[in-house]
Order: C-alpha cells, then sequence, then structure tokens
C-alpha cells in the first residue's frame, strides 16, 4: 500500500504533494495487475480505460445482465459480512438492502451511494447500484463500490453511529466528510485484508483505481484553488490520470470548482486513518487489537479529524 507521509495534510502544498505521491504509488502497485491482463504499455489510466471496456468483464445492458448483477453484489455483501467477526466487535443491528436507483432519476443520480437506515430502526439501510448503462461496471469494479457504500463502510459506520444510545444525537447524526468517506476507502483495503480479493486478484486493481481517482481528486482540487490550475488544466490531468470519459471528468471538474476542499476529504482521511492504526500497532505492539481499534475509531460516530487524533 503507498506509504504513509508525517505531515499535516490540512497545508494545501502538502496536501497537493500527498496527492501526487499517492498517484505515483498507486500507479506503480497497478502495474503488474494490469501487466497479467496484457496492458503493459500506455498510461495506467488509458489501460484501465481499455480493461474497463473488455466485454470479457461487463454484464450485458439488459434487464437479465441488471438482475444477474444485482444478485452479484447481494453475494458480495454477505460474503463479507461472514468476515466481519474477525474485524469488529459490535456489528450494525439495522438490515441492508440493495437497489437500483429508480430509473427515473439515474441520468442525474451518481453511480453508487448509500443511504442510512432511520433512527427508529423502522426503515432499512440501503445500498443504491446506478444501472442506466451496466457499462459503467465492470466485474472487477464492483466488489470495491460493494464493499465502500455496504459492509465494512458506510452503513457499518453510519448504522453504529445511529444505533449508539449513548452518543448524543447530534453526534449520531453528523456527515463529517474526511472522516465519513475516508472510513469509505478503509473499508476497501480493509477487505483486501480480510481476503476478498484472494479468489479474484483482479478485484483488487479495482481498489486500486478508487484509490487513483481519489488521490487525483486532491491534486486537482488543491491545483484549482491553491496553485492557479486552469480548469482545463484540472480536466487533462485527471482524464491523462484515472482515464475517465471526458463528460465524465468535466463533471467531476466542476464540482471541485464550486465545492473546494470537499475533493480531498476520501483520501486524506484515508491516509490519516491508517496513521492513527500504524501509530496504535506501534505503540500497543503485540496488545494491539484491530477489533478494538476499530471500536475505538467508530464508537463516538463522525467528527473532525483533529477530534479523532485527540
Amino acid at each position: 500500500m503507498p506509504a504513509l507521509p508525517d505531515f499535516d495534510a490540512h497545508d494545501p502544498d502538502e496536501a497537493h504533494a500527498l496527492g501526487l505521491a499517492q498517484v505515483a504509488e498507486i500507479e506503480a502497485a497497478a502495474e503488474p495487475l494490469l501487466a497479467a491482463q496484457g496492458l503493459d504499455s500506455g498510461t495506467v489510466g488509458a489501460r484501465l480505460t481499455a480493461l474497463g471496456q473488455d466485454p470479457r468483464w461487463l454484464y450485458p445492458n439488459t434487464d437479465a445482465g441488471r438482475a444477474q448483477l444485482l444478485a452479484d453484489l447481494d453475494a458480495q455483501v454477505e460474503a463479507i459480512r461472514a468476515r466481519l467477526p474477525e474485524a469488529f466487535r459490535e456489528l450494525p443491528r439495522t438490515p441492508l438492502e440493495i437497489r437500483r436507483v429508480p430509473p427515473s432519476i439515474e441520468l442525474g443520480a451518481p453511480r453508487g451511494y448509500a443511504q442510512s437506515g432511520s433512527l427508529d430502526g423502522s426503515r432499512p439501510g440501503a445500498y443504491y447500484i446506478n444501472l442506466a448503462d451496466t457499462g459503467m461496471w465492470p466485474r472487477w469494479a464492483l466488489p470495491t463500490l460493494t464493499y465502500h457504500e455496504s459492509l465494512p463502510g458506510h452503513h457499518l459506520q453510519g448504522s453504529l453511529a445511529l444505533e449508539a444510545q449513548d452518543t448524543p444525537l447530534l453526534h449520531r447524526t453528523l456527515l463529517m466528510n474526511a472522516f465519513v468517506e475516508g472510513w469509505g476507502l478503509y473499508a476497501e483495503q480493509l477487505a483486501d485484508e480480510l481476503g476478498m480479493y484472494r479468489d479474484f486478484p483482479l478485484g483488487r486493481l479495482g481498489m486500486l483505481q478508487s484509490f487513483l481517482y481519489r488521490a487525483v481528486r486532491i491534486v486537482v482540487d488543491t491545483g484549482m484553488h491553491w496553485r492557479g490550475w486552469s480548469r482545463e488544466q484540472a480536466v487533462e490531468y485527471m482524464q491523462a490520470t484515472v482515464g475517465l470519459a471526458r463528460a465524465a471528468v468535466e463533471s467531476e471538474v466542476d464540482r471541485y470548482c464550486v465545492w473546494p476542499g470537499q475533493a480531498c476529504g476520501h483520501k486524506i482521511g484515508h491516509v490519516e486513518l491508517l496513521r492513527l492504526r500504524a501509530a496504535a500497532q506501534s505503540r500497543l505492539g503485540a496488545r494491539f487489537d484491530l477489533r478494538g481499534f476499530h471500536e475505538a475509531v467508530l464508537e463516538g460516530g463522525a467528527m473532525p479529524l483533529e477530534v479523532l487524533d485527540g
């Protein structure tokens, strides 16, 4: 995994450097996986795009294809659910449902997202996936989305916060971007550490692509809002590095233009969680308990990273 820099990631110059360092290290980690697929030339972004368009990994863009995709998501959730006791002392009581984004709104909706359950337990949590075009979802990218949005990602973190009766209501419902989205990326890595990609190593490439996408966000956000990058410069860098379609990149960059800092939260939160875990392991040695660490991180609900570090 990428190295953990020892600096204050809230400084824009250092955040920019963090993004660039993460991009380089994630690209290096992706190289052997891409080469194993016969993709050994061109930029990592271009090769990810080519692999994402390979018919071998695509679901048919039909009702039957969508039904198979949803069934595969169900199987992924149940498989990771069985491994959660290895990493968590307490598991959410709130049920989870996997749902297609309603066709009436899917053209303007995100590709995938989580919806929390209700405070009184009457409404389950949901993991929504946009199926306007199944070509958005090569099979090797789907497990990472599942772990991010459902278990052990947003559904687990958000449900445990809502269910914590001893935590003040405000803290049970706060949505701190770097904490919540950092946990989502941490959950992707944790699934890897629990062995979820062991029988499907190409799925690990989906995790690395997710990390690369979020690292590029740091570079682009700080590039525009601190280093004077133009919108076009940001679009060109993101498209070349991640390999997304230009229309998708322009939409992303336009959001960063009007929402400074938000795009940095995912990867900076992830890096901070890894730093805190490494510090706890170093301090506790053989007494370190992964389940105890997760309990300490999650028991107070979402919070600023500075508070989590305290």
